[in-house]
């Protein structure tokens, strides 16, 4: 083992000391019972290792091609994280999507359930639970006096994210998640003595958003250039031209729509508008699930025998990787995601759908290709292959290694790859498929502009040009080229606009993917294998944009 890979592993080792929700997340054993500081001093700590790693690398000489590669992804991730901390964005953030507070409700999603010593460990962090929130508080108010704070819509959207995670005729979150674990009587009457005084502590939490730091918050919900130019970088791990990518976008959506045409003729008939093949399609009785837990087990089908068919043809899938599990979220935003399996891989990885209420038909044309995303050959290949590549990846990269521009760059290039390899012929699946890749190429154009606060060019498809972009704007925009439930689709504009610069490393990223393959193609001519390719590429690990793109040209 060498120098980078000593500092790495034993970076792992501190960070999870100091890190447990972590953890938990990324399955290392061991911390199931504990939780974070969060408080400032907590939050302090953290960057200390951060600062000290990265000293270390910078004098480290990498023995290998693959110990370089290795170097200049931690350099790369941990520089930004500790850019972001000193920017008061670590200690700041607060949106719809993501804070120390989601972090603190969704670990619990991801902890064993089953023997005693599980369900200890989760009256333990649930006992741990309100102490938690009081340094997220503590905290927060700490970065507002310094002049880090989130904008107050987003709290104020996240304080009633409290109320629905807490009212009993809602998610009910933790009663819910006590009343479901076995336990001997003295153990279970902890559950709902801590399940109680979680939610409280969740109550409280709301209010306090609402009267003291919404207060504080900032008035607009735009980040502004330099914010965003930090915030973009560290999503993709490259640095873009802001508006050149906001130019592209514009180009990108037009080319889509016309292909959303071309098809819609397919499944309508000629001249058929996208809204009529849509209506067809969800008014297909062999296109609609009823029922939540039948359209999960659809899911499973579906991702069982997509690894089936590619395991072998298109990819080596490791054993360990063969297996994927399609769960329902215990709350109901209408998200949907993947997280990784756990360290030993006794907890696969999976795949999660937060079902908003009251939804109870699903319509299986607009999500094949996202079975495909989070799935095989999207998110699930990619994290799962890298934790068990133990022979090329030392334990940071295996573990702890994240990029959005990497990760839902190749989700977002895999669900077009199932398209050129033939998993899309159905013209329905199809126009599922490009409505994603729509939203994608909308939330380019809608994040940069809202947050740049950019004038809206005359070439856009007629929409409002001249006036600069706002919210309401951005909701108008979406609405017109995006084909999803309003509920749904309104959860996304304020995860935008609480998380500026991540929605854009869909596309960006896959552009970057592809650019990456093309180059490939370039350098190998006719020695070019595209299954090769992709082994080599996901053999390198997680890394920011711009550390792949020089891997690649490498090798």
């Amino acid at each position: 083992m060498g120098r980078v890979d000593d500092i790495s592993d034993r970076y792992v080792d501190q960070w999870a000391r100091l890190n447990p929700i972590g953890a938990t997340y990324v399955g290392i054993a061991g911390y199931d019972n504990q939780l974070d500081d969060l408080s400032p001093d907590g939050y302090a700590q953290r960057a200390t290792l951060t600062r000290d790693t990265l000293r270390e690398l910078d004098v480290a000489e990498p023995q290998t091609e693959a110990e370089r590669v290795a170097r200049d992804a931690m350099a790369e991730r941990l520089g930004l994280e500790l850019a972001r901390y000193d920017a008061g964005e670590e200690t700041s953030e607060l949106s719809v999507i993501t804070s120390a507070l989601h972090q603190l409700r969704q670990v619990f999603d991801l902890m064993p359930t089953e023997g005693t010593e599980a369900v200890a460990n989760i009256a333990t962090r649930l006992d741990r639970y309100p102490q938690a929130l009081d340094q997220v508080r503590a905290t927060l108010l700490d970065a507002a006096t310094a002049g880090h704070v989130a904008p107050r819509a987003q709290m104020l959207k996240v304080a009633d994210q409290c109320d629905v995670w807490t009212d009993p005729n809602a998610d009910d979150f933790f009663h819910g998640l006590a009343g479901r674990l076995t336990a001997p009587a003295t153990l279970a009457a902890d559950l709902r003595r801590s399940a109680a005084a979680a939610t409280a502590a969740t109550v409280a939490f709301g209010r306090f958003l609402r009267t003291e730091l919404a207060p504080l918050g900032r008035a607009t919900e735009a980040a502004g250039r330099d914010r965003y130019e930090l915030a973009s970088q560290y999503f993709l791990g490259a640095r873009i031209d802001l508006m050149e990518t906001y130019a592209w976008g514009f180009f990108e959506l037009d080319r889509i729509e016309q292909e959303m045409r071309r098809v819609a003729a397919e499944i309508a008939g000629h001249g058929a508008r996208v809204d009529e093949a849509v209506h067809l399609l969800d008014t297909d009785p062999a296109r609609t699930i009823a029922g939540s837990d039948a359209f999960r087990d659809w899911m499973q089908t579906l991702a069982d025998r997509t690894v089936d068919d590619l395991h072998g043809t298109h990819f080596d899938i490791p054993e360990q990787v063969r297996r994927i599990e399609c769960c329902l979220a215990p709350t109901s935003d209408g998200s949907i995601y993947y997280t990784g399996p756990s360290e030993d891989f006794s907890r696969p990885g999976r795949m999660w759908w937060a079902v908003p209420h009251g939804l109870t038909e699903f319509s299986t044309w607009r999500e094949v290709t996202t079975v495909y995303h989070e799935g095989v050959p999207g998110h699930h290949l990619q994290i799962a292959q890298t934790q068990v590549r133990a022979d090329l990846l030392n334990r940071w990269q295996r573990l702890l290694c994240w990029c959005s521009g990497h990760g839902e760059g190749w989700a977002l290039y895999a669900e077009r790859l199932m398209d050129e390899l033939g998993y899309l012929a159905d013209p329905g699946d199809r126009l599922g498929m490009l409505d994603g890749q729509a939203l994608r190429a909308a939330r380019v154009i809608v994040d940069i502009g809202m947050h740049l606060e950019l004038t809206i060019p005359p070439n856009s498809f007629d929409f409002h040009p001249g006036q600069r972009w706002t919210p309401e704007l951005g909701w108008e925009f979406l609405r017109a080229h995006c084909r999803v439930p309003d509920e749904i689709l309104r959860f996304e504009l304020d995860r935008y606009l609480g998380w500026p610069g991540q929605a854009p490393a869909y596309k960006v990223g896959e552009r970057i993917w592809l650019q990456a393959r093309a180059d490939a193609q370039a350098r190998k001519g006719a020695d070019f294998d595209l299954k090769e390719f992709h082994r080599t590429a996901l053999d390198l690990g997680v890394l920011g944009l711009d550390p792949l793109r020089s891997a690649l040209a490498r090798l």
